[in-house]
């Protein structure tokens, strides 16, 4: 049996799971999150990653954008940055904590609120590529605007009903959030973050209609919108005997009786986030509003995240692309110990580091962007979960780097550099809006779970039911038969030298990369195998070990990516010096993080770790915390 076909034949890993061992809230929580999980037949480039293969026809050619819509991005990038330049002023923004109407009105103008939505409805009807490219380019000068069109364009309204919506509700709501009338996504709750099992907002039939009752919390846009998304609870449905909590997400008019703004949130940065807590009291909406289909919200929320969550990596390109600008400039002007300060091996340490992983994020986004492209339908769950964990990961690295760099220059804030006559480099408020992106939209540590949980489903559906305690013993039989079987095959291959054939048109500087990804990947497949055999059903608690094995994944992605992204430039007319010098820089920087976290999976503190944890939490450890107030 193939390893194609052993993926297809048996069961989806949401009748696998063995939910044995956990109480009440954990299991209805994760049948509701597995319920709402894609399903794909043809398994990602990053999956067979995990899974020891190198798929490289899954990224490779990067496809070049049709030539009509080509000529139209251009013209639209340029007169945004222009528009951007010449009339958004981020620090009056950042200061003020609001965008202005006129601003707003300019960026309606250009088209900026309906990127992706389709020209039949109003909009301008570009690609992913496209987007991310002008979502680059505005988080590189404004992250309050980025956020505010983000929000509304890869979450708001027009993805999930680009992607789940009737034909009649894109008529009715498409030309509107194209032309301006801002969108928000209301799932996040005070007791809900990534556990939808207890979102208390209830949406009770009511004739033709819904009454929404509850409340949501963190809604960007939510306290200027026009049109929400609302995720809510609908009555529960029978599964096996079982009630099982439906998710069901509604649009919404903002201006309906009975919503009311309770609050306007203010963070560390993103101070122009109109971020609030919204209340919902006997909402009436029609049934003609669901998205969808009643009880599938939660597939529509993970559905449009997965899209959407590419806007994050690209501002992340963004403002790592501006910290390698400001880098460069201060390491060359900058002069101590009679040299400039980027002959010196700890800052140019930093450069280095800055700009290979820029180069690296690029490339990452770049290749998933056109799988979307190329396939509206195709599955991006982990390339998009990676690129979001890694890019807003590695952007705060970078960051952070650049702040060392700049000194005092960089903690001190615009107004205070003006009027010293200093250029103003905007770095602290640039940390200070950056933040954020390791947090929303699926926080880091959610994001590995997440990457785990889909690395391990080629096993759980080869292999769940033979682990399953829940399932009866002749099933359990005849499945540990059957996955004997694959893994007789599967195995040994892990070992074998034997790589894939890669394609003709390969730079043999890139093949060489290439192929080390491909020994990387053979021993991250059988490492991830050991701690199946180890752990069992218990590994999913091993979350550090876990988040291990996920960055290893991503590191081997984005070094994948880079050489896919290296042949493209060199095609289109780079300097191979120029190229192979970034590709061989950041090789050489992710393959010391992989190599480090294979040497953790096996000698790690993690439990003993844990265990210390578990006693500062039940108070043992307070004399630690004595002349604080």
């Amino acid at each position: 049996m193939s390893d194609s076909n052993a993926t297809k034949k048996t069961d989806e890993g949401s009748s696998v799971i063995d939910m044995s061992k956990m109480n009440q809230g954990q299991r209805a929580a994760l049948e509701i999150t597995e319920a709402a999980r894609e399903s794909h037949d043809d398994i990602s480039f990053a999956a067979h990653l995990f899974m020891g293969r190198l798929r490289l026809e899954k990224l490779h050619p990067v496809t070049e954008i049709a030539s009509e819509e080509l000529a139209r991005a251009t013209k639209f990038l340029h007169e945004l940055g222009a528009y951007l330049t010449a009339h958004v002023d981020a620090d009056a923004i950042d200061q003020s904590g609001e965008i202005p109407d006129e601003v707003m009105a300019g960026l309606a103008r250009l088209g900026v609120y309906g990127i992706k939505v389709p020209q039949e409805y109003g909009g301008l009807g570009f690609s992913q590529t496209t987007y991310c490219r002008a979502c680059q380019l505005i988080s590189s000068h404004c992250m309050n605007i980025f956020a505010h069109i983000s929000v509304h364009q890869s979450v708001g309204v027009s993805q999930p009903l680009v992607l789940f919506g009737t034909p009649e509700q894109k008529q009715r709501f498409l030309p509107r959030v194209a032309s301006g009338e801002l969108s928000a996504f209301a799932l996040t709750e005070q007791g809900v973050g990534s556990d939808p099992a207890r979102m208390t907002t209830k949406a009770e039939p009511d004739g033709d209609d819904y009454l929404i009752n509850g409340e949501k919390l963190w809604c960007s846009n939510g306290t200027r919108a026009k049109l929400l998304i609302v995720a809510a609870q609908t009555p529960p449905k029978m599964v096996k005997g079982k009630p099982r909590t439906q998710i069901t997400t509604f649009v919404v008019e903002a201006n309906s009786p009975g919503i009311e703004i309770v609050h306007r949130s203010q963070f560390m940065g993103l101070h122009a986030l109109y971020n609030g807590v919204l209340r919902f009291t006997n909402v009436r909406v029609p049934k003609a509003n669901v998205v969808g289909g009643e009880g599938r919200g939660l597939k529509v929320a993970l559905s449009t995240l997965n899209a959407g969550r590419l806007s994050i990596p690209a501002s992340s390109i963004g403002m790592a692309k501006k910290a390698l600008a400001i880098a460069r400039e201060w390491g060359g002007a900058r002069i101590q110990w009679g040299v400039p300060i980027g002959q010196h091996a700890a800052i140019a340490e930093k450069i280095r580091r800055i700009a290979a992983h820029a180069f690296a994020m690029e490339a990452m986004l770049l290749t998933t962007s056109r799988i979307v492209d190329r396939d509206k339908n195709a599955d991006i769950r982990l390339e998009a979960s990676i690129c979001k964990l890694w890019a807003t990961e590695k952007a705060w690295m970078c960051l952070d780097d650049v702040m060392q760099i700049r000194g005092g220059r960089g903690y001190e804030n615009v107004e205070s550099l003006k009027a010293r006559g200093e250029k103003p480099h905007p770095v602290e408020r640039m940390m200070r809006d950056n933040r954020v992106t390791t947090i929303f939209e699926g926080s880091s540590e959610i994001m590995r779970l997440f990457i785990m949980r889909e690395a391990l489903n080629p096993h759980l559906k080869i292999a769940g039911v033979a682990l399953n305690t829940e399932r009866p013993w002749g099933e359990r039989m005849r499945s540990a038969i059957k996955s004997a079987g694959f893994y007789a095959l599967w195995y040994p291959r892990q070992w074998l030298p034997f790589g894939a054939t890669l394609p003709a048109d390969i730079h043999p500087h890139f093949a060489s990369h290439l192929r080390t990804v491909e020994r990387r990947a053979r021993k991250m497949a059988r490492t991830l195998f050991h701690q199946m055999v180890i752990f069992g059903p218990k590994l999913e608690k091993r979350q550090v070990l876990l988040g291990r094995i996920a960055d290893i994944g991503s590191d081997l992605f984005a070094l994948a990516a880079s050489c896919i992204y290296g042949q493209k430039l060199l095609k289109d007319g780079e300097p191979e010096a120029k190229v192979f010098a970034l590709v061989d820089d950041f090789a050489a920087q992710a393959l010391l993080r992989i190599d480090g976290n294979f040497r953790g999976v096996g000698h790690n503190a993690d439990q003993q770790g844990y265990e210390l944890a578990q006693q500062i939490v039940a108070g043992e450890h307070t004399w630690l915390e004595q002349g604080i107030l």
